[in-house]
């Protein structure tokens, strides 16, 4: 697999419409799982993404590769239970930039310790999460709006 080189930068109001479209995607929300209940609702789309982009305790990133916006990556959270999250528009699955965003933005979040959440079954995510030093510190269940149905969890944190 080739290089790819992968920047993160500040949210700017013309990605918004490019996250919904990739948060759209019934197959990359069925993967995720645990996604807004109706991904197709831009009203409240956009009022979660004015909350999150007015929080001060919210890192939030856009994920360039190819010198397009292929995703965002954020940490967000109580100290203590900071969580990283991350979305890649599925075109761009499998060519590493999921890795490559976490790290550059691990990177700029020095806080530890910090947790994350998937879907049991999206192997994808937890060898990303892995690659990145998580490791797996728990399961859970919850119930995954793209799948309309309870589903397991692993729960993974990245110490020091």
């Amino acid at each position: 697999m080739a290089s790819v080189d992968v920047f993160l930068r500040p949210v700017h109001p013309g990605d918004l419409p490019v996250f919904f479209r990739h948060m759209s995607d019934p197959e990359a929300n069925r993967m995720a799982a645990f996604t807004a209940e109706d991904p197709t609702d831009r009203a409240r789309f956009d009022a979660h993404w004015e909350r999150i982009l007015a929080s001060p305790d919210v890192v939030t990133r856009t994920v360039l590769a190819y010198g397009v916006v292929v995703g965002h990556a954020a940490v967000y959270g109580e100290p203590g239970r900071r969580e990283v999250t991350y979305f890649v528009d599925r075109g761009h699955w499998g060519r590493g930039i999921a890795t490559a965003a976490l790290r550059e933005l691990l990177a700029e979040v020095p806080e530890r310790p910090l947790l994350a959440r998937t879907a049991a079954d999206n192997t994808g995510s937890v060898r990303v999460l892995e690659k990145c030093g998580f490791t797996v510190v728990g399961r859970d269940r919850g119930f995954a709006n793209a799948r309309g149905a309870e589903i397991d969890e692993l729960v993974l944190r990245l110490d020091g």
